[in-house]
């Protein structure tokens, strides 16, 4: 298990890869507008993941909520035939960086 500092460095990690797909999402002409909002509620959920995760419950706690909301981004995504593969691609980097974390809490 990952000590709390090290859990808040990957958190910092999955974000970085959540803004970038979120500006992939919103960068994509094709992309419709439930996907572009499940992804940036994803992104908003990476913020609040770096705000709240002082001791290490709250930081698991943050980890598996940042994970349903990377769930939900990446179906939204697998299901948008607009999106491209640029975006899509970037959801699903997203989505793995958090569920491989969630592994290791």
């Amino acid at each position: 298990m990952l000590a709390t500092t090290d859990i808040m460095t990957r958190l910092s990690e999955v974000k970085v890869k959540t803004a970038a797909a979120l500006r992939a999402a919103e960068g994509d002409r094709g992309a419709s507008v439930v996907t572009v909002a499940v992804v940036k509620e994803f992104d908003a959920k990476a913020d609040k993941a770096g705000r709240n995760s002082d001791g290490d419950g709250a930081a698991r706690d943050s980890v598996i909520e940042l994970e349903q909301a990377g769930d939900s981004a990446k179906a939204a995504a697998e299901a948008d035939p607009g999106l491209g593969a640029e975006a899509l691609d970037a959801v699903q980097a997203a989505h793995l960086a958090i569920c491989i974390l969630k592994t290791e809490v």
